[in-house]
Parts: C-alpha cells; structure tokens; sequence
C-alpha cells in the first residue's frame, strides 16, 4: 500500500491535535487506486477509547470525494495510549472488508501508522510505503 507522506503527517497532526481523545477519519481514494485525501473529522464519542465518526461531517466528507470522482474506501483512528494495533472494539465494528483501516499509535510516544484490513472477525496487517509526493505508483 503507497501513501503520501502529506497523509501521514494530516493524521499525525489530528491525532496530537485530538489527543487525549481518539482521532478519527475518513481515507479517500481515486478510480486508479491512489489515495488521494484525508478527512479528519470530530470524533462524536470524545473519548480516548472509541470513536464514532460525526455524520454531519461524514457526509460532507462524502460529498467532497464524490464531486471529485474518489470515493471512500479506508478510515483511521488513534489510540492515544495503546499501540497502533485494532482493539476488539475496531475489529467488530468495521463494516466493509474492501476499506483500508489505519490506526495510529501511541500519540503520547512515538507515533506509529499501521494499515490493516479487516474482515470477519479478524485482522491482517497490510504493509505501508510512504511516498513523497501525491500520486504514488
């Protein structure tokens, strides 16, 4: 998996900015498979141990990459204090096997990025090579 380290950094930011609460957010990508935007949005929950994506802003999230021709195919969330690993919480509430989850980890410390899909019941991490600049391979 290519992301653009642009990406990286809008999630680590949003997950000092929201600590010590979980970040969360919406991950888009085009028809060729690039990743191309990062929604960071308010975590309805306000809690460092689960998030609910607000769905005001996940609607607006999902207009924007609509009208650009992306579509809504991954999300992220931070663990502020635990490691950058899907809690059970994560894996009974991810609805879509197609979607890229990314979970940042720990914000207090060294920040991590970790991708996994997940799919019934269970999780496989995917590998991640940042890219320096928008468009990936």
């Amino acid at each position: 998996m290519h992301l653009p380290e642009q990406m990286r950094e809008a999630i680590l930011a949003h997950a000092r900015w929201a600590f010590p609460e979980e970040a969360c957010g919406l991950l888009a990508r085009d028809g060729s498979g690039r990743w191309r935007m990062v929604y960071c949005l308010t975590n309805a929950d306000r809690s460092p141990r689960s998030f609910t994506v607000d769905p005001v802003e996940q609607y607006r999230a999902m207009q924007h990459a609509e009208r650009h021709g992306w579509e809504i195919a991954g999300s992220f969330h931070s663990h502020p204090v635990g490691s950058a690993v899907p809690s059970a919480t994560d894996v009974a509430r991810a609805l879509d096997p197609t979607w890229m989850y990314l979970v940042a980890g720990p914000v207090s410390g060294r920040a991590a990025i970790r991708a996994y899909r997940i799919r019934a019941g269970d999780f496989t991490e995917e590998a991640i090579a940042w890219v320096g600049d928008a468009g990936g391979p």
